[in-house]
Order: C-alpha cells, then sequence, then structure tokens
C-alpha cells in the first residue's frame, strides 16, 4: 500500500503542470505576504521612514507603552491628551476637527497614536470611528472605567436590532467575553496583525492544490487509462484509496508550504513580538479570549479544514466528470442558534468542513470504483 501511495503522489509531483501552478502560487502568496513589508511606512518630525527603517523605528515607539491597561493608565493617558489640548499654540484646525501640531503631536501623540486611538475607539458608539482628538470629549475628573465602557459598548452591539440576535445567542456572546482577561496587556503585535488581517489570501493557495489534484480520477478518463486500472486485482480497493492518500498528502504538503512562507515573511520582518498579547488590544470589542497566537492558530485550523473539505470535493467531482472560502472575522459577533443550542462561526464551520471532509473523500473513492470503463 505505502508502494502504491508514493507512487501516485510523486505521479501527481512530477507532472510538469504541478511545478508551474505550485510556482506560481507561491510566488502570489510571497507577493502578498509580502507587500505589507515593502509598502510599510511611519513618520517622524524628519520625514517618512519605510520598509524594515521604518518597522524598527515603530517598534522601538512601543517600549513606553508595553503596559497593562488599567483604569489608571487610562484615565492618566486621556487627561494627558486633553491637557495638551487646553494650550491654544497645540491646536490645529481644518475646519472640520481640531489637531495637535508640532511638538505636542510629535511627542506627546505620535509614539502612541495607535493605542490612543484604541482608547478612544473602546468609548464610541459601534461601527463609529474615533481618533484621539474624541478624548477630549470625555469627562475623567473622577477617573474612568475603561472596562465598563467595554461591556457597554458590547450591550449596545448585542442589542442592535439589525443583528436579530435571541436572548440565548445574547447570552452566548456575553458569557464568552466574561472569559476576556482584564486588564489587557497592550504591546508591539503588528506580525500577528499582518496574518491574521490577510488570512483569506490562502485560498489562493487552497485553489491551487485543487487545481493540481483535479485530474487524479478524470485524468485517467482522458488518457483511457481507468479500463486497465479498474480491472487490475487492485483497481477497485488499494489503488483508489491509494489515489485518495495521495492527493491528501500532496495537498496537505503543498498548503503547509504555503503557510510557512505566508507566517514566515511577515514574523521575520515584524518580529513574533506580540503572541502572547489579547486580540482586544486590536479592538476592544472582540469576543474571543485568545491571543493573537491563539486566534492565528484557531484561523489555521479552519482553513485546513477547509483544504481537506476542497480536495474532497475536486476529487469527488474528479471521479465523476471525464473533463478535468473563509475564515471567520474575530471581530463579528456571527452566531447560529439550533434549537436551544447557540454556536460561533467557528464552531459551525469546524463542523461543516470536517463533515463534508469526512462524506466526500468516501464518496470520491467510491464514484472511481463504480465507473464503467469505455
Amino acid at each position: 500500500m505505502k508502494t502504491l501511495i508514493k507512487y501516485e503522489f510523486l505521479k501527481i509531483l512530477r507532472k510538469k503542470s504541478t511545478l508551474i501552478v505550485m510556482a506560481a502560487s507561491l510566488l502570489i502568496t510571497a507577493f502578498f505576504f509580502g507587500l505589507p513589508v515593502l509598502q510599510f511606512q511611519t513618520y517622524n518630525q524628519d520625514g517618512v521612514l519605510q520598509g524594515l527603517a521604518g518597522i524598527q523605528y515603530e517598534k522601538e515607539q512601543y517600549t513606553e507603552i508595553s503596559v497593562p491597561l488599567t483604569n489608571e493608565y487610562v484615565t492618566k493617558t486621556i487627561r494627558e491628551v486633553q491637557e495638551l489640548f487646553e494650550d491654544p499654540e497645540n491646536v490645529g484646525y481644518d475646519g472640520n476637527e481640531q489637531f495637535l501640531i508640532e511638538d505636542a503631536y510629535w511627542n506627546g501623540i505620535a509614539p502612541r497614536e495607535s493605542l490612543l486611538d484604541l482608547i478612544a475607539g473602546n468609548y464610541a458608539d459601534p461601527n463609529v470611528s474615533a481618533g484621539y482628538s474624541a478624548l477630549t470629549d470625555l469627562d475623567v475628573s473622577d477617573g474612568t472605567d475603561f472596562y465598563q465602557a467595554r461591556q457597554d459598548k458590547i450591550e449596545k452591539i448585542l442589542n442592535d436590532s439589525s443583528k436579530e440576535l435571541s436572548e440565548a445567542e445574547k447570552d452566548y456572546w456575553r458569557n464568552l467575553n466574561s472569559k476576556v482577561e482584564e486588564p489587557f496587556q497592550y504591546g508591539y503585535y503588528e506580525g500577528w496583525e499582518v496574518i491574521i488581517s490577510a488570512f483569506e489570501l490562502l485560498m489562493f493557495a487552497v485553489l491551487a492544490v485543487c487545481i493540481v489534484i483535479a485530474p487524479v480520477f478524470s485524468g485517467e478518463y482522458q488518457a483511457g487509462t481507468d479500463a486497465v486500472l479498474l480491472s487490475g486485482k487492485y483497481g477497485k480497493t488499494k489503488l483508489t484509496t491509494a489515489k485518495i492518500l495521495a492527493a491528501l498528502f500532496f495537498g496537505v504538503l503543498a498548503f503547509t508550504l504555503h503557510v510557512l512562507l505566508a507566517f514566515g515573511l511577515p514574523l521575520a520582518a515584524f518580529g513574533t513580538d506580540g503572541w502572547n498579547l489579547p486580540l482586544q488590544i486590536n479592538g476592544t470589542t472582540v469576543p474571543y479570549p485568545l491571543t493573537f497566537l491563539e486566534g492565528t492558530l484557531i484561523n489555521l485550523g479552519v482553513i485546513y479544514l477547509v483544504l481537506l473539505a476542497m480536495i474532497g470535493v475536486t476529487l469527488f467531482l474528479s471521479a465523476r466528470m471525464k473533463s478535468p472560502y473563509l475564515v471567520p472575522n474575530f471581530g463579528s459577533y456571527l452566531s447560529y442558534q439550533f434549537g436551544p443550542v447557540v454556536l460561533d462561526a467557528f464552531a459551525v464551520r469546524t463542523v461543516l468542513y470536517a463533515v463534508l471532509a469526512l462524506i466526500l473523500l468516501p464518496l470520491a473513492g467510491r464514484g472511481f470504483r463504480r465507473h464503467q470503463a469505455a
């Protein structure tokens, strides 16, 4: 059996079309996941800093703000911004909103603008963007409860009539949110943000794998070798199984190569810093109690299930024909209710893709075994 699997695997691997498709797919993956590095730019008083120099400069800025976001720290930070706005010489106006200028901006805002935007966004209404200038509208004379503001915002999301969430679904999300640890630890996480935000681009790799394995069964029909193979001693048993296992092995191996490239480029450039930080520092209302590494691994697991399901679909169609999808968004409150049971998008997709793979892979083999050779 091992010999048959090896033979079928090498049969896929040695095709010229396989090498062309895989090479093109790896180049596309390298381009998409390397682009954020090439296009990265940040600014200081001297001008723009691009690429690796800009990345290094930004990482240095995070040294002073890699702290727990306690209510005391948030209150102090908001007051510092408000004090900067109290000096008229620090303030500019573009006819629409006020903003800080010159040293007040470059020394007081720029090194921590992402953090200030996160804090301001926590107090804004859902789907309303807010920058550091919005912090001037907050009354922190008696301090502030950053995490109560988060809960209030989450309640607004859950009670949004357009979401049409049942009470059971609302309770599900409240319970999940209650597991998020407080206070949030803030810090640098750019490499992981690039990976998570670009996850869907790995679907090009899934497509490439499907293109390569599409002729596994149908190619035999086209070449006219199906009659010989199916009439052999193991044509309808071991050979069919070997073809499926070889396609699976190739698909997983090829896709893993894409994943290593996709993850390796941003992590090599931006570093692995932030792997243990909570997803909430990229959006306070994210309901999942996960770190960036955990979120990445969950998304990776989901897309591997997508891969297996798509391989199953491809082989099923290949066995039937004679001629030769998405990761969840961590910030969305998407759930499904089945009677008293509520499942989030990750759980539903995990079950769906696993079921598809388990059903379609055996059907692919069954389709080939039942094929009537001409």
